[in-house]
């Protein structure tokens, strides 16, 4: 049986890819080398004319790689997929390798900082003119379509405010205008979002989120159209060489086999922490998609599989009281990761959003009394009672 004969999700991830060697191995063999032998001077040189198929170098492409690569394709829903070093080498490369001097990006306002950080004062070096828009009206990514607008870019939903964009409506209007659309799905995954449904173009990720979900290792993929990844993307990455690890693309190809179980699980046990917070009396408001006073509600349910596991809420009074919280915390860490299988919360604005102006987290709402909670695979019992006691204790 083939894996285009399988029905479900976790039998394509887990059986996919597969590229055994004559040891008949039952994990992956991880092919920890730069290079590659010929047999003769005559198949070296058809391999890198691509007369005949053949891996060259890891910078390349590498036998691990590949399997993560095709993996990911999977349950992505892309036709392709192109592993690099890390997710914000997968941003940077999805748009440089598109853009030249004299082109347009319109991007949503409400970005990871190091995102916006590429969109606003990297890129713009380069000769290339960008405009913020608030994504969540349509009109407003009609208004500012020039000429020269090359790309669309955003997150949905937004870091760390979950701030929700209409996929579908906005890759319309992009086809109508021959504007390539990029969508970040760090915060929903794979697993409950998948925006290549919705016409977006080329997909985004950290593979350091839920696919490793463990904290172990860096990476990134861009998701994409075979042609994209063979005629525009693939000489790009080839010769600025963002290029995953063997060993890491090695970690997440088996990331990948839990993936949608673990982040499920997670989804299921944030709703009851949603809930458990939204009656605190410690709590001023609470930002998650699936929660019926999202403004976008409609929207999430429409777009994503369940809410995910990633919430954002404002503590009742300022930086001092977030500060207070943060530190009486037992079991949930500090740490600015997400999609983990432990429980990690930050105080965004201090951090994650640090590098924005004062006025730039105002208009997104990243607030001195915001905190961002990913929520892990602890029992929901220890994870309400950790958060418990350290608001009691602010």
């Amino acid at each position: 049986m083939s894996v285009k004969d399988l029905k479900g999700i976790n039998s394509k991830i887990i059986q996919g890819g597969l590229n055994r060697t004559q040891f008949r191995e039952q994990s992956e063999s991880i092919f920890l080398t730069s290079g590659f032998m010929y047999d003769s001077a005559e198949q070296a040189e058809a391999i890198f004319k691509g007369d005949e198929k053949g891996f060259q170098y890891t910078r390349y492409a590498n036998p691990t790689i590949d399997t993560f690569e095709k993996r990911f394709a999977l349950i992505d829903g892309s036709e392709s997929c192109f592993a690099t070093s890390s997710g914000m080498a997968a941003v940077f490369a999805s748009l440089m390798c598109q853009l030249q001097a004299g082109d347009h990006v319109v991007s949503a306002t409400a970005l990871f900082g190091s995102c916006r950080e590429i969109i606003k004062n990297i890129i713009i070096k380069y000769g290339i003119e960008v405009s913020f828009v608030d994504g969540k009206n349509i009109n407003n990514w009609k208004k500012e379509i020039k000429s020269n607008t090359k790309i669309f870019f955003f997150e949905t939903p937004s870091n760390p405010c979950l701030e929700l964009i209409d996929i579908k409506a906005v890759c319309d209007l992009a086809k109508e205008n021959n504007i390539k659309v990029i969508v970040d799905n760090v915060f929903a995954s794979p697993v409950l979002q998948k925006p290549s449904m919705f016409g977006a173009d080329i997909i985004v990720y950290s593979g350091t989120k839920h696919i490793d979900g463990q904290g172990r290792t860096m990476g990134g993929a861009i998701l994409c159209s075979e042609q994209f990844r063979e005629e525009i993307l693939k000489p790009f990455l080839r010769h600025t060489g963002p290029c995953i690890s063997p060993f890491n693309a090695w970690v997440l190809s088996k990331g990948l086999e839990t993936i949608e179980l673990r982040v499920i699980e997670q989804s299921k046990t944030t709703e009851k922490v949603v809930d458990f917070l939204s009656k605190h009396n410690k709590i001023q408001s609470i930002n998650y998609p699936f929660i019926k006073s999202h403004p976008q509600y409609e929207l999430a349910k429409k777009q994503q599989k369940m809410g995910g596991n990633v919430l954002s809420c404002y503590i009742k009074g300022n930086k001092k009281e977030a500060f207070n919280f943060l530190n009486n915390l037992k079991m949930i860490n500090i740490c600015n990761n997400l999609g983990d299988t432990k429980s990690l919360v930050i105080h965004p604005s201090t951090t994650t959003h640090r590098l924005l102006t004062d006025e730039e987290r105002i208009n997104q709402n990243i607030r001195d009394n915001l905190i961002r909670l990913s929520v892990g695979l602890e029992n929901f019992e220890d994870i309400k009672n950790d958060l418990d006691q350290a608001l009691i204790a602010i």
